[in-house]
This record gives structure tokens, sequence and C-alpha cells, in this order.
């Protein structure tokens, strides 16, 4: 698979394309539409959306200040400002202001705000106690969740972050390229587990965001990570993996396996589940709605004798986080976009018995969609 982000050495750096300067004015004119008159930004995915620095989430005060009329600034502990500085952030041309430790840093924060100021958005995670302080500091300010404006700017991915996606997909397609190298029966799902984190930072993550190893019952429950359990011959495993890569883009795939030979009856579940997400995957375009895009694989699997069992929503956005918007789901009218990047999983999980589910990252694109996960979607034999 050709890696767009690197094919000539004199395209723009990570930052400089993943990170851009105009993602603030985009986030100031949406903010000025909303109705708001500023946003406040604490270390997460919109703090590093907007500015490329990946802070630490501490009881000391970090927070991005965007003001809709004027200049931004991000304000940080003095610790934590070198760290800043050489950070995406440090390139943007933006203030960067330490505060000492007997400063009030919600006081500096508003200062920075213009007087009278009535409405202010702050992101979606930033932390109880924080979000109480800037009550103080701005007592005539009405607070408001700034997600529906910085979300709606995430959600569109632009080329330079579909390529990040890009290389996340083909990294944790590495992964599951090598399964055979540890799942086996008579080991543990903890100790493939284990391997198999390893195995994501070594194809190309910084970290192991999540390991699923659900063999033979423990299939059948969608989060389940890891037990000591030990795989038997004929089990069906659920392995569902993902890991965050440097550029702060993540990946996220479920393939299904089979130590020896599984039960007919897996088989046939199977098939079916492999039938409804390549209809689903399929029909990715732009002006789809997310629910319909739900209901072709739920109407596959219903019809099939396993609607029940089919128990969570059809799939999530994916970017800097990775469970963000979109959500494939029933109830969501929204219609999809060039650039919306999430997963197609739909699953059938038998209570007791087994469970199967097929994940692959999806970007809608012009004309259809682009899968970002290429590993074959046929149940895979393990010796």
């Amino acid at each position: 698979m050709r890696d767009r982000a690197m094919e000539s050495v004199q395209e723009p750096t990570a930052s400089e394309s993943l990170y851009p300067a105009s993602r603030l004015a985009a986030a100031r004119e949406a903010a000025a539409r909303a109705g708001l008159g500023a946003l406040l930004v604490s270390p997460g995915a919109d703090l590093r959306y907007l500015t490329g620095y990946e802070a630490m989430p501490l009881e000391r005060l970090t927070c991005l200040v965007l003001p809709v009329d004027g200049d931004p600034v991000l304000l940080v502990p003095k610790l934590e400002q070198p760290a800043a500085q050489a950070s995406p952030a440090g390139r943007l041309g933006i203030e960067i202001c330490a505060w000492d430790e007997t400063d009030d840093p919600y006081a500096l924060a508003a200062a920075h705000l213009p007087p009278g100021i009535a409405r202010v958005g702050v992101d979606n995670h930033m932390w109880a106690e924080k979000v109480m302080a800037f009550r103080a500091a701005l007592p005539n300010a009405r607070q408001e969740l700034a997600g529906g404006v910085l979300g709606a700017l995430r959600m569109r991915k632009t080329p330079q972050e579909v390529a990040a996606l890009r290389q996340a997909g083909a990294a944790i397609d590495r992964v599951h390229e090598r399964i055979a190298e540890w799942l086996r029966a008579g080991r543990t799902e903890r100790e493939v587990g284990r391997d198999i984190a390893d195995a994501i930072v070594a194809e190309g993550h910084v970290r192991a965001d999540f390991v699923i190893v659900g063999s033979g019952p423990n299939g059948a429950s969608p989060h389940h990570e890891v037990s000591d359990r030990v795989i038997e011959a004929g089990d069906p495993v659920v392995v569902d993996i993902g890991g965050t890569t440097r550029d702060g883009y993540c990946s996220d795939s479920t393939r299904v396996y089979a130590v020896g030979e599984p039960p007919e009856e897996f088989r046939r579940l199977y098939d079916v589940l492999r039938t409804a997400q390549i209809a689903q995957t399929d029909a990715v375009r732009p002006g789809i709605t997310a629910e319909r895009l739900d209901a072709i694989g739920r109407e596959i699997i219903a019809d099939a004798g396993y609607g029940e069992y089919f128990i969570h929503r059809t799939g999530h956005g994916i970017g800097l986080e990775g469970h963000e918007e979109p959500y494939i789901v029933a109830g969501s009218a929204l219609p999809l976009e060039p650039g919306m990047a999430f997963s197609i999983e739909p699953g059938i999980y038998l209570p007791g018995r087994y469970g199967a589910r097929i994940e692959d990252i999806l970007v809608c694109t012009d004309d259809g969609g682009e899968r970002l996960n290429l590993t074959g979607r046929d149940l895979v034999i393990l010796p």
C-alpha cells in the first residue's frame, strides 16, 4: 500500500500538515457561528487537534484560551513550558504563557478574554474541578460544551489526516498478519495479549491502546479484554486491537480466528456476519445516513435469525481518539461526507458459547468509501 505521506521529501512535516495554524481560525469562526465568545480547551484530543500539543493531564491548568475576538494564548505551568514550545504549538505563532506556582491560572485565563463575555465553550473532557474553577473566575459567563463546535471540525478529516489513518491501519494490519505466531491452544488469553501488545508497538505505534483476545465463550462479550482462560482446540477467538501512532492518530481492527476446526454452527454464524459487514462497507458513500448504514448490516443479521445477538452500534468515528464522531448507529440521521472516518464492525454474540466481530476502518470519499484495513475478512483457521 502506497504511503502518501512519505512520497516526497519536499512535502510538509507531519506537524505542519497534520496540525496547521488554520485550525485555530476555523475553530474561532465555528465558535462565533455557535454564538460563543471563546473556547477553553484543556489537555486531550481537542487541544492536540488545535495545536499539536499532547499535553499531560495534570492538576495544574493547561488551557488554550481562544477568544472569538482577540489573540489566542496557550496557558501552561512553567515546568511544562519547554514541552509546549517543542511541540507543534511552538510553531503556530501563538503566545505560550507560562504561569508560576503562586499564580492563579484561571484569573490569567479570564484576563485574556474580552470583558463582559457572555458565553464560553469548554471542551467536553475538561475535569470538573477545572470547570468549577472557571465558573468562579468567569461568574457572568455561561459555560457550554464545545463538543458540538470542535466535533464538527474534527470528524471531517483532511487528506493529511487520512494519510495518517492509512498508516495506522497498515500498522495494525501487520499485527493481524502475525497472529499465528502467538495464538494457539494451550496458551492463555493473557499470554497471547501480551505478545500482541508488544507487536503493536513494534509495528509502528507508540502505544497499544487496547488488546481484546476473546476465546470461546469470552468472545460473546464485546469488550472482554484478556483473562487467564486457556485457549482450547476448536475455540473461535475474537482479536480486536488498536493503538496510537507517533502522529497521534489511532488504529482499530477486529478479526476472528479459530484454533483448529470450530463448531459448524459458528461457521454459519460467521458467514452471515461476513456478508453483513461486506454489504455495509460496500454501501459507504456520501449522502447515506449513519442510521441507514447501520440498518443495512442489521437487517441481514436479523433475517438470518441473529438479530437479538447484534447488541451494539455498527461503528464509531476515529482520528485522534479511538472513539469520536461520527457514530454509525440507529437514530442518527447524519449524512456521511467525504473525509469522515469510522469503523464498520457488526457483531454476533451468543452468550456462554462464542461470538464474532469483523471491523474495518473506512473513510468516506467523493464517490464511495476506502477501507483502511486490508487483511482478509474470511475466518482464519489456525493449526
